[in-house]
């Protein structure tokens, strides 16, 4: 059990909360793997390096995370003020989600198990 009273709890807490810009995507329908190849490509690149990356991608999860890359820039910008053309790609991480489990029929009245698989992906920008 905690010790001390609840607002000072609560108080330390707080100070320890990560205050970088950030966005998340929980349930993308995509897997961590596929998500992950277009994650590492933009890992530590500038914000302009980044977008223009995840632009040209021919992957599916490049779509989402363009999506995710913006939505964390306009946080930045609007709910902590930094500066766009500081901005770089401090973390970007994607976890396992739930799986749908689905049923494909096969030869001779057997049936397969698919695995629809989901993640929780997060972007956290940083100034230089």
């Amino acid at each position: 059990m905690a010790k001390g009273h609840r607002s000072q709890i609560k108080r330390e807490r707080n100070a320890q909360k990560d205050t970088r810009p950030s966005a998340k995507l929980s349930y993308a329908r995509v897997s961590v793997q596929k998500a992950c190849f277009v994650l590492d490509a933009i890992r530590g690149k500038d914000v302009q390096t980044a977008l223009g990356i995840v632009m040209y991608n021919p992957r599916y999860a490049s779509t989402l995370i363009e999506k995710l890359l913006k939505s964390a820039i306009a946080n930045a910008e609007n709910n902590n003020g930094m500066n766009v053309n500081n901005l770089y790609v401090a973390e970007c991480y994607a976890n396992k989600g739930p799986t749908m489990k689905r049923i494909r029929p096969r030869a001779q009245g057997r049936a397969y198990r698919i695995e629809k698989r989901m993640s929780h992906i997060t972007i956290v920008l940083d100034e230089r």
